[in-house]
């Protein structure tokens, strides 16, 4: 196959959720889950912030999840809101890859996040006498910026990659954002440095911090089990009842969206777990954490009594 000339390349195509579909009838639908995601996002912020008695690891690091989501939402939605009002497909060769490297610095942020916050019930519920200890600041500050360099050095590394693909005149992407392996499909030169590193570089990022919440809720069960009274059971899994179900949620629709992004032609179940990877579990999470969360309700009325 004969390779093209990147630098000829100015625009990429988007076909969006499905080809030949016209999705002017679902823009109320996709704004309105914007909106919710943006506000909830940041009413859970709000709360934390103004209350100090949320001024502990566990809420410390829901705010940056919080933050985290509104980030990886606005990736990929606005642009999609924008091509289904115009009638545009098009996105710009820069666009596109400023796109897929904020899209993989939030999406590996939202993983280790949910990993440190496994951590951090591990500790409270297996060592409580030592959580105010253990979980410091000062820990809590570096467990934050090792997750934001981990995943600021990943994305740029597969970005500069990227930039050495020289692509064909075929420029159409069979999804609605720009992601890493829907643009490697069509480089002309050779990318198998560029495969080799993305499936490397994704397991380890799966793989690495699902063990360690997997094995975080190994303990934290066996834990709550050599527990006594049904009370003192109930009440240490409520504290990571919500944390369990919102790993459950990005894991599960993940692994869909990983397993059909491999494929040749992206089928619309593809699509659709694409939607909710980006746009339904963001906006879920909130509801997730504020309303069988005590505390964080009683924060939300003092806010709104303001």
């Amino acid at each position: 196959m004969e390779g093209g000339n990147q630098t000829a390349i100015s625009l990429f195509i988007l076909l969006g959720l499905a080809e030949n579909t016209d999705l002017q009838p679902l823009f109320g639908l996709f704004l309105l889950m914007y909106l919710v995601t943006i506000l909830g996002n940041l009413l859970i912020i709000l709360a934390i912030i103004s209350d100090p008695r949320l001024h502990t690891p566990m809420y410390f690091f829901l705010s940056h999840l919080a933050f985290t989501d509104i980030c990886f939402t606005s990736t990929t939605l606005p642009k999609m809101l924008v091509n289904i009002k115009t009638q545009s497909k098009a996105i710009t060769y820069e666009g596109c890859l400023t796109q897929m490297y904020f899209f993989m610095i939030f999406a590996g942020l939202d993983d280790l996040l949910l990993t440190v916050m496994a951590y951090d019930r591990f500790v409270a519920i297996c060592h409580p006498l030592r959580y105010t200890v253990i979980m410091n600041p000062h820990l809590c500050g570096l467990l934050l910026l090792l997750s934001w360099l981990i995943c600021l050095m990943y994305s740029s590394l597969q970005s500069l990659m990227v930039l050495r693909v020289s692509f064909c005149e075929e420029t159409e992407i069979p999804h609605f954002f720009c992601e890493l392996a829907q643009i490697l499909k069509l480089a002309c030169s050779d990318t198998l440095i560029n495969d080799i590193l993305q499936h490397f570089v994704t397991g380890l990022l799966g793989v690495i911090p699902l063990t360690g919440i997997l094995f975080s809720y190994f303990r934290i069960i066996s834990s709550i089990m050599g527990i006594s009274s049904a009370g003192g059971k109930y009440k240490a899994f409520s504290t990571c009842g919500s944390h369990l179900l919102a790993v459950s949620l990005f894991y599960g629709v993940g692994l869909g969206v990983y397993l059909t992004s491999g494929t040749a032609h992206p089928s619309r179940k593809g699509s659709a777990a694409s939607v909710m990877y980006t746009g339904v579990t963001p906006m879920l999470n909130p509801f997730i954490y504020s309303l069988r969360n005590r505390d964080m309700k009683g924060a939300l009325r003092r806010l709104f009594s303001r």
